[in-house]
């Protein structure tokens, strides 16, 4: 199932390629081209982290994230489960 996040993570990169190729064809040099495409990409990024971040509930866990993968890493200590790196 795509998430949000695995949406933004293809996004970037065709963004970045996309955009500087359509402003190259419009008859833009590139390095100003991989300037204004690199904004849009700046702005999926920091909608991604800032507007529509990811949040933490009590138990650790990530909201909106896959039950199932929830339930394997969590042993039932908060404590633990909040920033552990599995």
């Amino acid at each position: 199932m795509t998430d949000y996040y695995d949406i933004v993570l293809a996004l970037i990169p065709v963004s970045l390629a996309g955009l500087t190729a359509l402003l190259v064809s419009l008859g833009m040099s590139v390095s100003v081209s991989i300037a204004l495409a690199s904004t849009v990409t700046l702005g999926l990024i920091a909608h991604a982290m800032f507007i529509n971040g990811p949040t933490v509930t009590q138990t650790g866990s990530e909201v909106g994230a896959d039950a199932s993968a929830d339930s394997a890493r969590h042993d039932g200590n908060p404590q633990r489960n909040r920033l552990s790196v599995e």
